[in-house]
């Protein structure tokens, strides 16, 4: 949510942003936010005038009381019990346009980063570099989902009779492959100086419309049935959530946290969830960055924060490139995005979102109140978020660069540890 402010002072800005995002049929909203807002601040003027003209003519009763002069302290006392009715309905009216306000400010996007590349969608997204060479073969790459199978590893056909399309049972060393990276991920987190953490796994509508827009609400959120309470569809929501309503030391910032947890989400309209294999699924686990720091420092840790991603890729053999995310493509409360997509040698091109870095400034803080003091008053923190691997999507991207000929899968050196010392995965029939 942006500053109202902004919206007062300059509204072409805010509309041309709009235009930027290819949302033309949000600009009327900049037009009802500045209407809403005018009555609004007309009515709080009624509201202390009238207070003040209360106060007036309740001392005024005091003092007709003291003279004895009833008939007038009645007439008087009328006066106030209507500028009392009145001020109830200017309250009433207050908060019912101060909610329509307030739906439509956390309906206009956030201001874009000028850098942004102007696109309708991800196809028009920009490559800015890619990491590590891109592995080419001499042999046929299997399909993931027959790498899997051929490893002992995947179970969809039982999945689908307890859960249906969209989940998935790993076993074996696949399984173990897949607690191996998430367990590396969070060590590799730790030693960046990042704190662990494990969050809830639920969170209440008022955390989940902090920290998201409502169209990304309706397409990821599973909602508890009869509970005021949403399945995370990452654990970013949660992690973010924690500070609603906080005042934060300025000398704290930046706060830096790794966070674990299993993801749930209803990929509406995905495409490619009756196929099979584990590319979209409606339930994975994830190892998360979040940052939280001063509005000065923040493009600076969005840099760090993909840069890491970015390293964490290439230690465990998986090249990749980064997409910076243009204007159209970006989620509404995201000022700056980029996309990590993994090298696919059997696609021979790049393909999978391995994670995705977000600088969303100030707009999930101005939605939650978290905001930290200064010398110079209290301002709003921001916040920025980055996907440090979230298998078993990047499992994919894992064993197409890292399959042998034989059709053995090589474990890199940074992971061997936390698989027994294993240097491969063989096939079953090997």
């Amino acid at each position: 949510m942006i500053d109202i402010n902004l919206i007062r002072t300059n509204p072409e800005l805010v509309k041309e942003n709009i235009r930027k995002k290819f949302q033309d049929q949000k600009l009327v909203y900049v037009d009802e936010v500045l209407k809403l807002d005018g009555q609004i601040r007309a009515l709080k003027k009624e509201g202390d005038n009238l207070r003040a003209e209360r106060n007036v003519k309740s001392s005024k009763i005091g003092l007709l009381m003291r003279e004895k002069n009833v008939e007038k302290a009645n007439e008087v006392k009328a006066e106030v019990v209507q500028i009392n009715d009145r001020l109830t309905n200017i309250e009433n009216e207050e908060a019912n346009l101060s909610e329509q306000l307030k739906k439509l400010m956390m309906s206009i996007p956030n201001i874009i980063a000028d850098d942004v590349p102007i696109g309708k969608d991800d196809s028009e997204n920009v490559q800015r570099l890619t990491v590590g060479e891109a592995k080419k073969v001499d042999f046929e790459i299997p399909y993931h989902a027959d790498i899997l199978e051929s490893l002992g590893g995947l179970d969809l056909d039982s999945a689908r009779r307890t859960s249906g399309n969209g989940f998935y049972y790993l076993t074996g060393d696949v399984a173990r492959l897949h607690s191996a990276i998430l367990s590396y991920a969070r060590d590799f987190m730790i030693d960046k100086g990042f704190t662990y953490c494990i969050p809830p796994f639920m969170i209440r509508s008022d955390v989940v419309n902090g920290v998201m827009s409502f169209e990304e609400m309706d397409n990821m959120m599973y909602k508890i049935e009869g509970e005021d309470l949403y399945l995370i569809g990452t654990s970013e929501h949660s992690m973010i959530g924690r500070f609603k309503d906080t005042i934060i030391k300025e000398e704290n910032l930046p706060i830096l946290l790794t966070s674990y947890s299993p993801c749930f989400r209803k990929e509406v309209g995905a495409h490619g969830i009756e196929e099979r294999g584990i590319y979209r699924v409606h339930q994975f686990e994830k190892q998360e960055m979040i940052v939280i720091c001063k509005p000065e420092d923040s493009m600076e840790w969005y840099n760090k924060m993909w840069q890491i991603s970015s390293e964490f890729f290439k230690s465990i053999n998986i090249p990749h490139e980064v997409m910076e995310c243009c204007s159209g493509d970006l989620a509404d409360l995201k000022v700056k995005s980029c996309d990590l997509n993994a090298w696919s040698p059997r696609q021979n091109r790049y393909f999978g979102e391995l994670g995705s870095c977000s600088n969303l400034s100030d707009a999930q803080a101005r939605r939650l109140g978290i905001r930290f003091k200064t010398k110079d008053g209290m301002k709003f923190a921001h916040t920025l978020n980055n996907t440090v691997v979230a298998p078993p999507r990047m499992l994919i991207a894992f064993l197409e660069n890292n399959i042998n000929a034989d059709g053995s899968v090589d474990i890199p050196t940074v992971l061997r540890p936390y698989m027994g010392g294993k240097e491969k995965i063989l096939p079953k029939n090997k």
